[in-house]
């Protein structure tokens, strides 16, 4: 089927855009080393514009980021204004500036450059230089989401430390405005609190007596007496470790006092000293065998000359017998004085207190057990065997038990405390304050560290919308030149067909 010439002029010619330059080449339009005549005509651009008339449309024509032929052609119609003065009989310009820029458009016309530069403007715009902008754009905008996440993760996580650092100020029974201090002050409090744990051992002489019957009817013979610390704190309190351990009240006690460690400096440096060799004489005795000096250190060590000679008595000849005199430990100390750990009560005295908490534990296990054989009503044997048990325990009911039993478990509960551990570390090491402390401000630390690392991230963020809103005023200008230079091409190649419409396909705005 033919088609009419009418026709055929309305037949679109489609080019790829990313082909656009080799269709050019082999339809001869455009010469195969059109590079080099362009490099010529940048060069005489360059020195042309260096001599410009004042005139604000080709200031801003100068300011563009590439001039090509289309601007050359504007630049001769303003010079043709500007230069008018310049124009003979002849219609020739006599200024230089306009012939300069008419050689530069002749050079462009010449075998079709002009179209080949525009072409590869073209193909660079749409290949790299628009997708660079748009990547530097999505770059932006992933990083600002990117900081945003980062941002509030650091929040959270600062959130989470000063939490952290409230809960274990709270376990420690202190507010944390000064944690040394406030840990030391609560030492001071211990006595009294202690003097309460005392007092309430008293409430469990019941169970004692329990115990104790419980133990002797088993048995079938007087058996040890149960849990003595135990017993010993229920009637008398919380007394000193002297009391307990001779049964007589000291005439004086002589406490010791909790030192406060003072706070570690940050550079700790041993001051080693100097030393100095010296020549040093070992006697005369040395002096008269080889008459000779010996070098050694000096250690500060005087040894000051026996009544008999001037040498040191190494004890290898005949002397008199000498005697080892034991002193006994304690002597030094008054009678009715307790001191050092002594002075300390029961429930102060690390050994003490363990050996408390450990009976009262046993005496929780006794009743545990006696409360869950007294509810097993069923166990023939066990009721048997206890038909001929003293009165105390017969009389006993699983309710009573029951009351002693939450007794001492909270009488035992009120001493194992966390607060009352870490009271008990304090006063058994000062510096477990400073070990406190420091861990209590690294949680403190780390919060600040990270809301300083959340304000890094705000300006990285604010940095990356900044660089976001200038790359994007780029990218409007440099797709508003690649639809020009496509209009331009799409006309100029129309014109070499006949009018026929042209389409650069593969360009996406």
């Amino acid at each position: 089927m033919e088609v009419s010439p009418r026709d055929y002029q309305n037949v679109p010619i489609d080019i790829q855009t990313g082909k656009l330059l080799d269709w050019l080449v082999d339809r001869r339009h455009c010469n195969l080393k059109w590079q080099s005549q362009v490099l010529a005509i940048r060069e005489k651009i360059n020195a042309a514009i260096q001599d410009m008339p004042e005139n604000q449309e080709i200031k801003q024509l100068l300011d563009g980021a590439y001039l090509h032929y289309f601007h050359c052609l504007r630049i001769v119609e303003i010079l043709k204004g500007t230069e008018a003065s310049t124009k003979n009989l002849f219609g020739r310009y006599s200024s230089q500036r306009m012939k300069d820029w008419q050689e530069i458009v002749s050079l462009y016309e010449k075998e079709n450059t002009y179209l080949a530069e525009l072409a590869s403007l073209l193909v660079r715009s749409i290949s790299y230089e628009i997708p660079s902008l748009r990547k530097q754009i999505s770059r932006c905008q992933q990083a600002q989401q990117d900081f945003v996440r980062r941002e509030e993760e650091c929040q959270l996580g600062a959130a989470e430390l000063r939490e952290r650092f409230c809960s274990s100020c709270k376990q420690y029974g202190i507010t944390g405005d000064n944690v040394r201090q406030e840990l030391l002050a609560l030492v001071k409090d211990l006595p009294s609190l202690l003097s309460e744990v005392g007092a309430g051992a008293g409430a469990l002489t019941e169970a004692i007596e329990l115990y104790q019957a419980c133990v002797e009817f088993v048995c079938e013979s007087p058996a040890e007496v149960v849990v003595p610390l135990l017993r010993f704190v229920g009637s008398r309190g919380n007394t000193t470790v002297y009391e307990w351990r001779t049964g007589l009240q000291p005439l004086r006690v002589e406490r010791p006092e909790l030192q406060e460690v003072p706070e570690q400096p940050k550079e700790d440096s041993i001051d080693w000293g100097d030393f100095t060799l010296e020549a040093a004489a070992v006697g005369d005795g040395a002096a008269a065998n080889g008459g000779a000096q010996s070098e050694g250190i000096d250690w500060g060590i005087t040894i000051e000359p026996g009544p008999q000679d001037d040498g040191i008595d190494w004890g290898d000849g005949e002397s008199q017998e000498v005697q080892i005199t034991v002193l006994e430990t304690g002597t030094e100390v008054p009678e009715g004085v307790a001191c050092g750990s002594d002075a300390l009560t029961l429930l102060e005295h690390t050994e003490t207190r363990s050996q408390f908490i450990d009976e009262l534990m046993e005496l929780e296990l006794f009743l545990s057990q006696r409360l869950e054989e007294m509810e097993e009503e069923a166990d023939i044997v066990a009721m048997t065997q206890f038909q001929l048990a003293p009165a105390v325990l017969q009389g006993q009911t699983s309710a009573h038990v029951s009351s002693l039993l939450a007794a001492t478990r909270a009488l035992l509960g009120q001493l194992c405390t966390r607060s009352m551990q870490h009271l008990f570390m304090i006063l058994a090491s000062p510096r477990y304050v400073d070990r406190v402390s420091e861990l209590l401000r690294q949680k403190l630390k780390q919060a600040e560290l990270l809301l300083a690392k959340k304000e890094l991230m705000g300006q990285k963020r604010q940095e990356a919308l900044a660089e976001q809103g200038a790359l994007e005023p780029k990218l409007d200008r440099l797709m508003e030149r690649t639809k020009e230079l496509q209009k331009l091409i799409e006309a100029d190649v129309s014109k070499r067909y006949n009018g026929r419409p042209v389409n650069l396909m593969g360009i996406s705005l």
